[in-house]
């Protein structure tokens, strides 16, 4: 008898109130996960040990950019760039609640400022920077401080020659800052045109959901993209596409294996083999002139222009 099927039984044989007091005890333990595609049972340390992927059918659950961060780096060599920068409303937005209210209450719940981490370090030794989207901030959504804080890492690393890694996970443009949003489109792709034409490397690396004004500029102009599994990846709904063109759409259209089937995606990399992957690319497209050092080993004084 598996140790799960002992418990069945013992819930079972206990009165109705003592088991809703032991369903109520392991819901907030939180000790194990449940698969949202396979409804496998796992305990939430090896679940973490793996990089949330489940190791049943592969289902990656969704990450916060700080975990990714942590598992893509090698240690004590992250250097944030812009962290300071912080959203404003300057159209004094209000839907159900006033936008800077909104951006307050979500920076508490998730102990971000915004959308999106940056930084440089170094994977497997060499020396990266690194963009990298939470999709638990305001749904991943391109404002003004995205832009910005992209566009800014981009610009540090075409002077510094290294390559740039962009992961990306969004609702698509900040609705709450209207053209101002929209605009951060042109402004990361310019920074980007300007990164390619100094030869250097651009890997941008899909994750669940990549969607909107995201898909629609930086997302699909990597040299490289990589993709996770089963990841949703488009601009526009499947309602509204279907709607506009009135034409029923094929399953699974905009997932990662679809996109690769016809060309928009390089490879499909799971999430426990992506610093490898990404070591082994970088490695591959190493400049051949020679790169300002990552660590001025003389004086505190680290290379991190803001610009």
């Amino acid at each position: 008898m598996s140790i799960f099927d002992w418990f069945a039984k013992q819930e079972k044989s206990e009165p109705p109130i003592q088991q809703k007091k032991h369903k109520e005890r392991e819901i907030a333990d939180g000790l194990w996960t449940k698969c949202e595609a396979c409804g496998t049972l796992t305990y939430a340390k090896d679940l973490k040990t793996n990089q949330l992927v489940c190791k049943e059918c592969g289902y990656h659950f969704r990450m916060e950019s700080s975990e990714r961060i942590i598992q893509l780096i090698d240690n004590n060599t992250w250097k944030p760039l812009s962290e300071m920068l912080s959203p404003i409303d300057p159209l004094k937005f209000c839907d159900r609640k006033l936008y800077s209210d909104r951006i307050k209450d979500t920076q508490k719940k998730t102990g971000l400022i915004d959308a999106v981490q940056t930084g440089t370090g170094l994977i497997d030794g060499l020396p990266v920077a690194l963009g990298v989207m939470d999709f638990h901030f305001m749904g991943g959504s391109m404002g003004s401080v995205v832009g910005e804080k992209l566009c800014r890492l981009i610009e540090n690393a075409t002077k510094r020659r290294f390559p740039v890694v962009i992961f990306c996970a969004s609702g698509g443009a900040r609705m709450q800052e209207g053209m101002l949003s929209l605009m951060q489109m042109a402004k990361i792709s310019g920074a980007l045109e300007r990164h390619r034409n100094a030869k250097l490397l651009y890997i941008s690396v899909l994750t669940h959901p990549t969607t909107g004004g995201v898909t629609a500029s930086f997302a699909m102009l990597g040299d490289i993209i990589l993709a996770e599994p089963n990841a949703t990846i488009g601009f526009a709904g499947k309602r509204v596409i279907e709607q506009t063109l009135r034409e029923k759409l094929p399953d699974g259209f905009q997932t990662s294996e679809y996109l690769l089937k016809h060309g928009f995606v390089d490879s499909i990399i799971s999430r426990t083999q992506q610093k490898k992957i990404l070591s082994q690319l970088i490695s591959i497209h190493q400049p051949f002139s020679p790169v300002l050092p990552l660590f001025n080993t003389n004086s505190d004084n680290y290379l991190n222009n803001d610009f």
